[in-house]
């Protein structure tokens, strides 16, 4: 049965890095959504309401339901503007939906925002203004992932998780 991962969260909580790691974990045939990459890269477009990377990412996902053993789908992804691929997401893998959210405080991913590499692209402000307090979807059923968990930790137990079902 092909299995879906959603990780979601406010910028700078860590999901593209366990996204990363996840995916090599789970080896080939794992495809990785990044709504960064589709919205900034691919398409170079605003988030918000009817973003246009929301079509892309619906087909991307069915892409994945057909062809990838694993898929993984992370961003920030606001629950009221993307609720329509979460509710896709569940019509298309069932109880194989394995959703996480990470509930961190504003301070910390503002002290994780500035390891990145990609810290001077945007700052404090911008991270304010995207800020969306426990956003959690009426759609999934979200596991929360806190800070005092490590990195590696969280993958574990995600791998954990989606093989002992």
């Amino acid at each position: 049965m092909r299995k879906l991962i959603i990780l979601r969260g406010n910028s700078g909580s860590g999901k593209s890095t366990i996204a990363k790691k996840l995916q090599n974990r789970l080896g080939q045939n794992t495809m990785l959504i990044s709504q960064d990459e589709i919205r900034r890269n691919m398409l170079n477009v605003n988030d918000g309401e009817d973003t246009p990377a929301l079509p892309l990412m619906k087909e991307l996902l069915i892409y994945g339901s057909r062809h990838s053993e694993f898929v993984i789908l992370e961003g920030i992804m606001n629950r009221e503007w993307y609720k329509p691929l979460f509710e896709l997401a569940v019509q298309l893998y069932g109880t194989e939906v394995y959703a996480y959210y990470f509930d961190l405080t504003f301070e910390e991913t503002l002290k994780r925002h500035l390891t990145r590499s990609k810290c001077h692209e945007f700052g404090e402000e911008e991270m304010r203004r995207w800020w969306r307090e426990k956003d959690f979807s009426d759609v999934l059923n979200e596991t929360r992932i806190t800070s005092e968990k490590n990195m590696e930790s969280i993958v574990m137990d995600i791998c954990s998780t989606i093989f002992n079902k």
